[in-house]
């Protein structure tokens, strides 16, 4: 499979403070790739830095071919990149039909409402409640859905899973699943390495705000022992 995103030698900076110490590490085009690691080690940062949300950062990221390291986020979101931070981002004023139509259609390709519909039938029957009215499962399901529209290829879902009953998890689980199936490729932070484990390909380990090890889903098993050293579990 051909590399959709390629980061080589990725260095971030929040002010003065140094979080990010040249990471490299690339996405395969229909892949689910997972960043592992510890609090603190830069995996939230990395996304950010992807899309331009950061106060300086230097190295290469490529998507689909294209050096976007110069670029602003909206130039970069127009490339088929959207993010789902962790605070999720609910407009609590609007509804959830307002919620879903707010963003901007960026590329063709985007699911439609009813397809969304498919995927959170919650969202369907809480279509005019306010995001302060919604519960934490319906929430993010409501923040995955709104990039959903936006015609964006390459996903990234930071910890989509914080804080959601185990049903909530299983149904964000069988929804990547999906969307992989549809075609769409998604990098992931997760802090939930079991369900890591139920939707990942291959998963990349974040250490200081670099990568210190990739492990295929397929030699998971036989790598465990080290896995739950990187997180201290």
């Amino acid at each position: 499979m051909p590399s959709l995103l390629e980061v080589k030698g990725l260095n971030a900076w929040y002010g003065e403070s140094h979080i990010l110490h040249g990471m490299d590490f690339e996405v395969r085009q229909g892949e689910v790739v997972t960043l592992l690691g510890r609090n603190g080690a830069g995996k939230t940062t990395t996304l950010k830095s992807i899309i331009g949300m950061v106060g300086r950062r230097d190295g290469s990221i490529r998507l689909g071919g294209t050096e976007t390291i110069r670029m602003p986020s909206n130039a970069i979101a127009r490339l088929g990149l959207a993010i789902c931070p962790e605070e999720r981002g609910i407009f609590s004023s609007l509804n959830v039909e307002e919620n879903l139509l707010l963003p901007p259609k960026v590329r063709d390709g985007g699911l439609s409402l009813e397809s969304i519909y498919e995927l959170f039938p919650n969202l369907r029957e809480r279509l005019k409640s306010q995001g302060t009215k919604l519960s934490g499962g319906e929430q993010q399901m409501l923040a995955i859905g709104r990039i959903l529209r936006t015609g964006a290829r390459l996903l990234m879902l930071d910890e989509p899973t914080e804080g959601l009953a185990p049903v909530i998890v299983q149904q964000i689980g069988r929804t990547i699943a999906r969307l992989k199936q549809q075609g769409f490729t998604i990098l992931l932070v997760e802090q939930n390495f079991r369900f890591a484990q139920t939707v990942a390909d291959r998963y990349y380990v974040v250490e200081h705000g670099r990568v210190v090890d990739m492990v295929p889903n397929a030699a998971l098993d036989a790598n465990m022992n080290k896995i739950h050293a990187y997180l201290g579990v």
